[in-house]
């Protein structure tokens, strides 16, 4: 079985293993697994050699920098990492060499964690397939457009990865995969150093195995340095939950309805109450709404690009980007005002609930001719609200499905106390796939 980041950490330590011993077995899964898989764009082995032996060193002369020490970390190909290339999914970006780390790797590295290269995207964080493929199903899409940081954390070749989510790009393809993951507020986690999709529902944000490893990610990666997630997962108890309907069950295949169900079930047994919660009506807009900013937005980044290399852009992204092209300004700020009002009055539709349970996806995940529906993590993309995804069951095809926690903006604290229950009582094992 594939450590996690909590059970690599306690090993070195302990002396039971080193920086070295650890980045080996990374790069051991990543032969065995790579070529199927194509989860990396640029692997660093020298590089992350030469930062493993340095962190081994550090221990021998009793410096520890905390519970990233020496821990394999993998980053998505939109995010600026020191002398390696940032493509974006873009051939012609394939040479684009970073001349600075971006803020949330600078923060990674200060603490320790051993930078091993670039996992793959879709093209510029949009829509169109990466060559990726899911380790349960190599006829299955990974998702997009974290595509490799969810295949590469499932499949061992690095214990946690940086996505990025713009619609639903960190939760889906986590989900898709069977690993954990965290779409924290927005403006938790710098963007400086990352391509944009667009800027006003940019969220970078840390995969892994477990609710430990993804708070220490966390944690370690935000703006604000007194963000406490780990003390609240010392003693689970149970919290209050509300389910939202509508848009989170008309659309949800009887797979993902039924594991759901008997998610709040056990949750209910546990001692954890579950409302019903009723969204407002302006809810109903957000999935249209979310796409026009997202394509205007996108727009702005890349229209002259756009104009002087067209053939460097698949069809899903020059479609959302035509689409950004033709907005008129008045439907762009009717848009704008929706998103403002909706997250102004998000706290008003928890009720007495700590946080939101709905399921992560519409479905497992489909074949590689799409990355898969957003639709149930979109909204929170809009709105900026936090979320963690966790690993639930498998539908009759062995393919993971996951369930989506969503709190109020900035309280990743109460998210993350209520992960934590979940993740205690609903008990499932940490499975490896079969690649």
């Amino acid at each position: 079985m594939f450590p996690t980041i909590q059970a690599a950490s306690e090993a070195i330590r302990s002396g039971q293993s080193t920086p070295i011993d650890l980045l080996d077995q990374c790069l051991q899964r990543t032969d065995k697994y790579e070529d199927k898989i194509k989860a990396w764009v640029y692997l660093d082995r020298d590089g992350a050699r030469e930062q493993a032996e340095k962190l081994t060193a550090e221990l021998k002369a009793r410096q520890n920098r905390g519970p990233l020490h020496g821990i394999p970390i993998g980053i998505k190909d939109i995010i600026d990492v020191f002398d390696m290339p940032t493509a974006a999914g873009s051939k012609l970006w394939a040479n684009s060499i970073a001349r600075e780390d971006a803020d949330l790797v600078k923060k990674l590295r200060q603490a320790g964690a051993i930078i091993m290269g670039k996992l793959t995207t879709t093209q510029y964080a949009s829509f169109d397939p990466s060559p990726t493929r899911n380790p349960w199903n190599l006829e299955r899409t990974p998702g997009g457009s974290s595509s490799g940081p969810a295949a590469a954390v499932a499949c061992g070749m690095c214990l946690g990865a940086i996505g990025s989510q713009t619609g639903g790009s960190i939760t889906r393809p986590a989900a898709y995969c069977g690993i954990a993951s965290c779409k924290p507020s927005h403006g938790l986690v710098s963007g400086k150093g990352l391509v944009p999709l667009a800027p006003s529902m940019d969220h970078p944000g840390p995969m892994a195995r477990s609710i430990w490893d993804l708070a220490v990610m966390l944690e370690t990666t935000a703006e604000d340095s007194g963000l406490d997630l780990m003390s609240g997962l010392a003693k689970p108890h149970p919290v209050r939950f509300g389910r939202p309907r509508g848009l989170f069950e008309d659309l949800a295949a009887p797979i993902v309805k039924a594991i759901t169900n008997e998610v709040e079930k056990t949750l209910r047994d546990c001692g954890s109450p579950v409302d019903r919660v009723a969204l407002p009506a302006a809810f109903s807009e957000v999935l249209s709404r979310h796409r026009m900013i997202m394509a205007v937005e996108a727009a702005v980044y890349h229209e002259q690009r756009l104009m002087r290399h067209p053939e460097d852009y698949k069809p899903n992204i020059t479609k959302l980007l035509q689409e950004g092209l033709a907005c008129p300004a008045p439907e762009y700020a009717r848009c704008k005002e929706h998103q403002w009002a909706l997250r102004a009055s998000a706290t008003q539709w928890f009720g007495r609930a700590n946080v939101l349970l709905t399921p992560a996806t519409t479905s497992a995940a489909p074949d590689m001719a799409t990355t898969g529906d957003p639709a149930f993590n979109s909204p929170w993309s809009y709105t900026g609200l936090p979320t963690v995804s966790i690993p639930v069951g498998r539908d009759q095809d062995g393919m993971p499905l996951s369930i989506q926690l969503v709190g109020r903006q900035s309280e990743e604290s109460v998210l993350f106390a209520a992960a934590a229950w979940c993740e205690k009582v609903l008990a499932q094992p940490l499975l490896d796939p079969p690649c």
